[in-house]
């Protein structure tokens, strides 16, 4: 017992100090971590929400496993694409990852406006 009352009785050096050295590094870690991994990902959320959204009767879109179409109809939640002629699909919005562009499905407000 005798040899370990030196250690036992030593008092922690620093105090605050200490206290700060310790946490600082962990607070710099959060710091770059949120600014490096979440907040990017965050803006990406948000920036598929508005895209899923912007989704509109006549727009080109290509889904996730590749396959190209018109979208011809909208629910909340689904869309009828139109793959070729006489064939439709019932797809979800989320399938969507790219919108290629708009066609004019009615050619006739067309040569009105212009």
């Amino acid at each position: 017992m005798n040899i370990l009352k030196p250690i036992l009785m030593q008092q922690a050096p620093g105090g605050i100090e200490s206290i700060l050295s310790s946490i600082v590094p962990f607070l710099l870690i959060i710091f770059i971590f949120y600014f490096l991994i979440l907040r990017p990902q965050q803006k990406r959320q948000k920036e598929r929400a508005k895209l899923l959204e912007s989704i509109k009767k006549g727009d080109k879109i290509i889904t996730a496993g590749g396959m190209h179409g018109l979208v011809e109809g909208l629910d909340d939640k689904t869309l009828l694409v139109k793959i070729t002629d006489n064939v439709k699909v019932k797809m979800e919005r989320s399938a969507v990852t790219t919108i290629v562009g708009v066609t004019d499905l009615e050619p006739e407000k067309k040569s009105l406006l212009g």
